[in-house]
């Protein structure tokens, strides 16, 4: 069984960024964030307002409290996270901007099991933002959480998603055959997967 700490939500440093809970003031990043066609696809959802941002930023938050999931902004900083925190300075989850999103869904702390989710806005890609915010939240979910099994899925037709999880050492498991719904139908998934017990 692994270790759940009800205490709140940890804010990590990922090599150069902060991953914190999301804010409702992050509202309008998120809404601009869905405004981009991947990570509506990939994702498959839209957002139409801040409204409805903001009701997902709630959903996000209430999972952490139910111990369902594990969901955090990647924010890069105003200020190199390795330098002395300061009170409000981004290695206290301070001030930054939001480029992504990091995530441990479908969290089963019984059987230690979750599945790893990411997307990164496009000014921030091609900067290995979606690996370093994920190698971190694996680190977490291993020594930390106490986790035996992460699982990554995607479309088979995201190359971009599927380069991550090998880079985060998630062996390929098979094909999941018509196993995603997008907005064009269906889509086989790639499962990934890696145990803490892995090299």
């Amino acid at each position: 069984m692994s270790r759940w700490d009800e205490s709140g939500q940890p804010t990590l440093a990922a090599d150069g960024l902060v991953l914190r809970p999301w804010r409702r003031e992050d509202a309008a990043a998120v809404r601009a964030a869905y405004d981009d066609d991947a990570i509506r696809r990939w994702h498959a959802r839209t957002m139409t307002d801040e409204d409805e941002a903001r009701a997902w930023i709630d959903g996000k938050n209430a999972a952490w409290r139910a111990g369902t999931a594990a969901e955090w902004a990647v924010v890069m900083p105003e200020a190199r996270v390795d330098e002395p925190a300061r009170e409000g300075s981004p290695s206290e989850g301070g001030p930054g901007r939001v480029v992504g999103r990091a995530a441990l869904n479908d969290l089963n702390l019984f059987e230690g099991y979750a599945a790893l989710a990411y997307w990164v806005v496009p000014e921030a890609r091609r900067r290995r933002v979606a690996l370093r915010a994920a190698t971190e939240v694996m680190r977490w979910a291993f020594e930390d959480l106490g986790l035996h099994r992460v699982e990554v899925e995607h479309s088979t037709r995201n190359p971009a998603s599927c380069r991550v999880a090998e880079l985060l050492g998630c062996r390929a498991e098979g094909v999941l055959r018509g196993y995603g719904l997008h907005a064009d139908g269906h889509h086989d998934m790639h499962l990934h997967a890696r145990l803490r017990t892995d090299a």
